[in-house]
């Protein structure tokens, strides 16, 4: 969830809008009757495939790995588009976008799937423990959720959050009925996010935000996820999922996905190169350096 440096907000505007409009990809067919269906025959598949992901640190590092690595080993073209979470489920149902790499199932995204998993496909988790939660610095002297409402003259009665489209702004909301915080949830970005925590560090002030892993900002900074005893926030895997029919369509793509896998550090590792490179650096420039270092990791991904 850190910023793609590329984008602009009108670009980030107009991909959005683009998900939401666009149709189903084309597919035609020909037959030697036009009339006998049995003989028609759908004609070749376009050879980009159209990735679609949203502006957190592990969804751009996944997503940008997996570009270099389609196009430089399986030789399609691969088009991104980011946007919010809301909006990638309603493109790939609709066969707007063909696969998002950042699903957080079986919890955070649970109304997404609810809605629109009929319509896609589950290729499985790339991570398989994704945590959400609140997260606070070290030296605080909070470890619980339930200690917030000690401390909340001191944070503003504030919950750093991110984009209201995101589950764990949604499980946030939930937290703050479930223990009665005298605390409300303000909406920004991942992105914005990260600069709250950056700066209340530097000045070694109070700070709650809502936050995950895998993210850079773990080795980055000293931070801790508050306890929830309660059980508001689950645990789930990090997926990949694609919209009806993608497996059929590119089985080589498809297979490449389901073996697409990284453990938290190779995770880190890349979000973090990614996040320190230098302004106006390609994300896909750090990503395909990052497949050159781990040539032997990528290599069994590739379908035979």
């Amino acid at each position: 969830m850190t910023t793609n440096r590329r984008n602009t907000a009108i670009a980030f505007m107009l991909a959005a809008a683009a998900l939401i409009v666009s149709g189903c990809k084309e597919k035609t067919t020909t037959s030697a009757n036009a009339t006998d269906d049995a003989n028609t025959q759908r004609a070749p598949l376009s050879n980009t495939i159209q990735i679609a992901y949203p502006n957190w640190a592990e969804g751009i590092a996944m997503t940008h790995l997996a570009k270099a690595v389609i196009e430089d080993k399986l030789g399609y073209d691969v088009e991104l588009t980011q946007a919010d979470p809301g909006t990638i489920y309603t493109a790939l149902a609709n066969s707007g976008q063909d696969v998002m790499i950042d699903a957080w199932l079986p919890n955070t995204h649970k109304s997404y799937w609810d809605k629109y998993g009929d319509s896609l496909e589950d290729l499985g988790p790339v991570f398989g423990y994704g945590v959400t939660g609140l997260v606070v610095p070290s030296y605080m002297d909070v470890n619980s959720i339930e200690d917030l409402n000690n401390i909340a003259d001191q944070l503003d009665g504030k919950i750093v959050g991110i984009g209201t489209g995101a589950g764990i702004y949604k499980s946030t909301n939930k937290a703050i009925d479930a223990y009665d915080l005298k605390l409300e949830q303000v909406a920004s970005s991942g992105p914005a996010m990260t600069a709250a925590l950056q700066q209340a560090i530097d000045n070694e002030e109070p700070i709650v935000v809502t936050g995950w892993k895998p993210h850079w900002m773990f080795s980055r900074f000293d931070l801790k996820v508050l306890k929830d005893p309660l059980g508001v926030y689950p645990i789930d895997a990090v997926k990949v999922v694609a919209r009806e029919n993608f497996t059929a369509d590119y089985p080589d793509v498809a297979q490449l996905f389901i073996n697409y896998s990284l453990t938290e550090e190779q995770l880190l590792d890349l979000m973090q190169a990614i996040n320190s490179a230098d302004a106006g650096t390609d994300p896909d420039d750090v990503a395909r350096d990052w497949m050159a270092r781990n040539n032997p990791l990528v290599e069994s991904w590739i379908p035979n």
